[in-house]
């Protein structure tokens, strides 16, 4: 059996629901697949004083879990004050609307199509709710939509599918881009080297004690992954199917589809960057 210590992060033993950290508070949702892992974390964080909460990622549309999430705040003596989201994607913003139903909160996020109420998130925005302090952190490239919250007295980091607890995540192409990812592993990779993070609270999987070992883990494997798509196009594989087959024969055919969205991004990626000719490809470009 494998020590969680030596695994990239750290990750603090398996998927448990309950305190995190001395502000954060996971419910698991009920949603666990080869893509979810052990299922969403919806995050309730508030400071330890407070009659406040905010909800980070309420999850998908399951009415037993949106429940669970306002039971396990109100056992705490909590009244959840606003819900945030990480990214549009429906395992983490599907039941945004019917839980805003719930606890008659606003839904803020970055895409304006997924808010409920007047007000937005941006880089550099502070959210202040019952004394708890959330600094939201550009992070595209999973989705163009992707945002972080930094919980400074936690020294901590929500990252929704930007780091995951377990694993590595997809740049999901079109809407997510490598280049934009890799600028937010960096900029995330700043938080633990500048502002003392070392704790991340992902979106799916386990919690993570090394933010700095994470961050680094998750450029390395970038790099890795770029080099080798970049050698399975110079050796002939002229479709995102084939350098799939070829660079991730390793992994569970299932998750290959999701590995060619990853793909096309690396290609577009290494094209943008003239480390490969697109008219030297033209079958695979065709298929972009």
């Amino acid at each position: 059996m494998t020590d969680a210590a030596a695994l990239p992060g750290q990750p603090r033993g398996g998927v448990l629901p309950g305190p995190a950290t001395a502000r954060a508070v996971n419910v698991l949702a009920p949603n666990a697949s080869a893509m979810t892992l052990d299922g969403t974390n919806t995050w309730i964080v508030a400071e330890p004083d407070s009659d406040l909460a905010v909800v980070i990622d309420p999850g998908p549309l399951d009415d037993g879990h949106l429940k669970n999430v306002v039971d396990t705040a109100e056992k705490a003596g909590k009244r959840i004050a606003l819900t945030l989201l990480t990214h549009g994607h429906p395992d983490h913003a599907e039941g945004a609307v019917r839980f805003a139903e719930l606890t008659g909160t606003r839904v803020r996020a970055l895409d304006p199509a997924l808010r409920l109420g007047d007000e937005g998130l941006a880089a550099g925005d502070v959210i202040t709710t019952g004394g708890l302090e959330l600094r939201v952190v550009p992070t595209p490239g999973h989705t163009a939509d992707s945002l972080s919250f930094h919980l400074p007295a936690d020294r901590a980091v929500l990252t929704g599918d930007t780091i995951l607890g377990r694993g590595t995540t997809v740049v999901a192409h079109p809407d997510g881009r490598l280049g934009d990812y890799l600028d937010s592993l960096r900029r995330l990779r700043s938080l633990t080297v500048d502002d003392g993070v070392h704790t991340v609270l992902p979106g799916h999987g386990p919690v993570l004690e090394d933010a700095q070992g994470a961050v680094e883990f998750y450029l390395a494997h970038r790099a890795h992954r770029l080099a080798q798509v970049e050698t399975a196009v110079e050796n002939g594989h002229r479709s995102p199917a084939e350098v799939v087959a070829h660079v991730y024969a390793d992994v569970d055919r299932s998750l290959w589809p999701a590995a060619e969205l990853s793909v096309r991004a690396q290609l577009d990626y290494l094209t943008e960057h003239g480390l490969i000719q697109s008219e030297l490809q033209p079958e695979f470009w065709s298929e972009l």
